[in-house]
């Protein structure tokens, strides 16, 4: 049955559940690579290296798993949707504010404190989709709900290239408080998660006197496993994205506009390898899908990192990213389904989270060993090789959980 089909038969409510869950990780997507395109701007503006300006992901990375924990937990006590408006409301105003820094290390501040709020949309948005539409076609839900981080750096690319010249980076900061207005349309369209509502009606058991709830001792080994592979699979993109844009401006010498159009290329290629992986994984697993596009992107090497022209480097662009958020489209299903109901808001986006915790050193790390060797290439080639065979083999060693019960 196509995504299509599977989307008709959804009820009203859980259509608007749907898109605005889309559209929240969209938005937080754009507002955090609008960063990544103004990299080399930025660093102009305030008479640094790319490399300090790339610190800015750091602390983006290093602070999301702390609102992965607090909106998590909120959203497991209080319901998935008030926290998902607060959440969205939060990065927006933090993006709004990161227009007026006045200089470098405010604006990292800044960014520390956006890192909080990306880092509980994820999570909550994940659990309310999840407990809200039928198992039939989770899947290719799942491909198109991930991917809404690729349409965030179309978007981001796009403003890039269209607008920068015109408003520059603090202009196109404006630009990104716009995701304040999806609020509206959540509170006057969105339903609670039924499962969530069940649970919170359901008489509440006598009090435990052990220290950690049995549910959760029986997942904890399971969790920290799931810690390790997000790592992999923060790595995988990451490594693949962050610096790519200065890699173009810096290494390349391309023009905003054609480093704008070459990200928005492969935006589409993400989303295409979202979808046809999330699909894929209705038939085949979540496990196959995820080795398969993992491996896939090895051959892709030559052409994104050692492309000699503009054409050469968006085809090999827009495959590598085909083939990372192909793996990447199975992660929201998937991680929902390994997660008991008590704590499956907080769960999978903390594990999510902690993953880019520990690879938030990464674009970083890229940036200065590239400045060091004077090779672009060579780091992100290397990156490449190492974390997708890494995933691979991580993917291979986890738990198939497709088709589970969201009320179980």
């Amino acid at each position: 049955m196509s995504f299509l089909q599977d989307f008709r038969r959804l009820t009203s409510a859980q259509r608007h559940t749907f898109i605005a869950s889309f559209l929240g990780w969209t938005l937080d997507s754009l507002d955090f690579f609008l960063l990544i395109f103004c990299v080399k701007a930025i660093a102009a503006d305030f008479h640094t290296r790319p490399s300090a300006v790339l610190g800015a992901v750091f602390w983006t990375q290093a602070l999301r798993p702390v609102g992965a924990l607090l909106f998590g937990l909120l959203a497991d006590r209080y319901g998935r949707r008030p926290i998902l408006v607060f959440n969205i409301f939060s990065f927006s105003v933090i993006e709004f504010a990161c227009a007026f820094a006045p200089s470098l290390p405010v604006l990292l501040a800044l960014r520390a404190l956006f890192g909080i709020a990306m880092g509980g949309e994820w999570g909550v948005g994940a659990a309310l989709t999840f407990e809200s539409l039928p198992k039939e076609g989770r899947g290719a839900f799942s491909g198109i709900l991930q991917e809404g981080y690729a349409l965030g750096s179309i978007l981001a690319s796009a403003a890039f290239g269209l607008l920068f010249h015109w408003i520059g980076w603090r202009g196109l900061f404006l630009v990104g408080a716009s995701p304040a207005l999806l609020v509206l349309y959540i509170q006057s369209r969105v339903q609670e998660s039924p499962v969530w509502l069940a649970r919170a009606a359901a008489p509440k058991p006598k009090a435990s006197t052990r220290l950690i709830p049995a549910h959760i001792a029986e997942f904890l080994p399971r969790f920290l496993f799931l810690i390790v592979l997000m790592t992999a699979f923060m790595s995988f993109s990451h490594g693949t994205q962050d610096v790519y844009p200065t890699f173009l401006a810096v290494q390349m010498h391309l023009t905003p506009q054609t480093v704008g159009l070459i990200g928005v290329l492969y935006g589409f290629g993400s989303i295409a390898g979202g979808f046809v992986f999330g699909m894929l994984s209705e038939n085949w697993g979540r496990k196959r899908a995820i080795v398969t596009a993992a491996l896939l992107a090895l051959p892709v090497i030559p052409l994104w990192a050692y492309g000699h022209s503009a054409v050469t480097l968006a085809t090999g662009a827009i495959l590598m990213q085909f083939m990372v958020q192909g793996a990447w489209g199975v992660v929201p299903a998937y991680l929902t389904e390994l997660s008991p109901a008590p704590v499956r808001a907080t769960a999978p986006g903390l594990a999510y989270q902690l993953g880019g915790l520990v690879t938030s050193w990464n674009g970083v790390l890229q940036a200065r060993l590239a400045e060091w060797s004077g090779s672009y290439s060579a780091v992100l080639a290397a990156t490449v090789v190492l974390v997708a065979v890494t995933l691979a083999i991580l993917a291979a060693l986890c738990h198939e959980a497709k088709g589970a019960e969201m009320s179980a």
